[in-house]
């Protein structure tokens, strides 16, 4: 790859990921590629403001931070469709994240150059916040676009966490859950809070949806998997108190009222990831941050 113009965005709130970027801004400048360094701490317009004028986009984004940081900036930079390099700094290795080494010893430009990479295409859902009307056709109030998941829960005023959400699969009635919450998520976040919920971890490269109940007060209310070009339609019960509100990738989006209904789908764009060949790989990671036993053989080897 080519390098000629590159986006660095960096954790906002951390003093490492800010001297790192500075550090990457001067590796790069003396490798005579042009750079626009920006805190993660930024809103679409102001995106706009650096990419709007410029005759060519960026080759691609680089995030310095941890995974938390890198869903937001793969969030706001849906519609730029720039390829994206996270590297984690400050932080324990991500599942979305390089290590930190390929910065620090210089040798992530090398491998960019000579294209020792794979480019992952990561699912996104989407998730239309309508309203219910006499018109067949629906009225989209707002909406998002989630790299991990999209969650629904009850808002913190109520005096209980249980609510009760109605749940259609192409356009089959399936289920009600009644607990804490409900999660809809890709695989790529099977591994986030879906799994924290007691989830299934499922490979990125499964085209997959994943519905998991949050704590739900039936056993009988178990997390399934389904093909990700299902469509789900999830709906407050109206007999239900209190309301919910939904998040996208840890981030709260909007209250949904007992009139409103979501439909959440495959996005129409995945997000693309740059993955280094030497990068430590998806099985290592699950070993590693899940403490794993791995290959006892290394462990114990015989005298």
């Amino acid at each position: 790859m080519k390098l000629s113009l590159v986006l660095i965005i960096y954790r906002s709130d951390s003093p490492v990921a800010l001297e790192a970027s500075k550090f990457c801004e001067e590796l790069l400048i003396a490798k005579s590629v042009k750079t626009i360094r920006i805190e993660s701490d930024f809103h679409k317009d102001q995106v706009e403001k650096y990419l709007c004028n410029l005759e060519f986009k960026p080759n691609i984004g680089i995030v310095l931070g941890g995974d938390g940081t890198f869903l937001k900036c793969a969030n706001a930079l849906k519609a730029y469709d720039i390829p994206l390099l996270s590297i984690n700094i400050g932080g324990n290795l991500g599942f979305l994240t390089q290590e930190k080494d390929f910065l620090f010893d210089k040798s992530f430009i090398k491998i960019l150059e000579n294209e020792e990479y794979i480019i992952d295409f990561r699912n996104r859902l989407n998730c239309d916040v309508c309203i219910n009307g006499t018109s067949p056709e629906k009225k989209i109030i707002k909406s998002y676009d989630a790299l991990n998941d999209f969650y629904f829960k009850s808002i913190e005023e109520d005096i209980s966490p249980t609510n009760q959400i109605q749940i259609e699969i192409d356009n089959e009635q399936v289920n009600e859950y009644k607990g804490d919450g409900l999660i809809i998520s890709t695989s790529t976040g099977s591994t986030a809070y879906s799994m924290a919920a007691g989830g299934p971890i499922v490979h990125p490269s499964i085209d997959a949806m994943i519905i998991n109940p949050i704590c739900p007060m039936s056993l009988a209310s178990r997390p399934i998997v389904i093909p990700n070009s299902s469509k789900v339609i999830i709906k407050p019960v109206k007999k239900s108190k209190g309301e919910i509100k939904l998040w996208r990738d840890g981030s709260k989006c909007m209250t949904i009222k007992e009139n409103y209904y979501c439909e959440i789908k495959k996005g129409d764009s995945p997000c693309k990831i740059i993955r280094f060949k030497k990068s430590t790989s998806y099985y290592n990671t699950l070993i590693k941050k899940l403490d794993w036993k791995g290959d006892l053989s290394l462990k114990n080897p015989k005298n």
